[in-house]
């Protein structure tokens, strides 16, 4: 079967990439996750594309630099830990979020050198100090966390509060 991934429509605003702060690549299969990560992060002033799966983000990289990445696991065509794989190899320098809702996912994003791992449902005021914390550090940490001797990882759990939580 001869299949034909339709590339996402940029729809970037005049001069919106001069104005942010930052460039970051998004990446999740849920529309509604990628429309409101979207609006909150442009509201914070990046530049922000998106993709629906591996694939695209792949397609995007390789004409974009970025300065983040944010990734869901648990996607159609290319998964995410695929994904991660591929841009980590293309650009170790470049700090990746993994999301997910995926549980035991903790001890394979230490050992693979992800930046941080976000579990759902997000607390955006972390994933916003998590961004920015990132984007600051500099790129002899994020070497050595990729190498696989981080001097920091960053494991946010979902709130306790949250219905979705569960204690295990």
């Amino acid at each position: 079967m001869n299949t034909t991934l339709k590339m996402p429509a940029l729809n970037v605003k005049p001069n919106a990439v001069r104005a942010a702060k930052h460039k970051i690549l998004m990446v999740d299969d849920d529309p509604a996750i990628r429309q409101i990560l979207l609006h909150i992060l442009e509201d914070e002033g990046y530049f922000v594309l998106t993709a629906a799966n591996g694939v695209e983000a792949l397609a995007l990289a390789s004409t974009t630099k970025f300065d983040l990445a944010l990734l869901d696991l648990n996607m159609p065509v290319k998964d995410g830990w695929e994904t991660f794989k591929q841009l980590s190899t293309k650009n170790p320098q470049l700090p990746i979020i993994l999301i997910t809702a995926r549980p035991n996912q903790f001890f394979p994003a230490l050992a693979s050198g992800v930046d941080a791992l976000l579990e759902k449902p997000l607390d955006f005021e972390k994933l916003s100090n998590t961004i920015h914390t990132l984007l600051e550090e500099p790129p002899e940490a994020r070497l050595k966390r990729f190498m696989g001797r981080p001097p920091a990882f960053r494991f946010i759990p979902p709130k306790p509060d949250e219905p979705e939580w569960k204690a295990h």
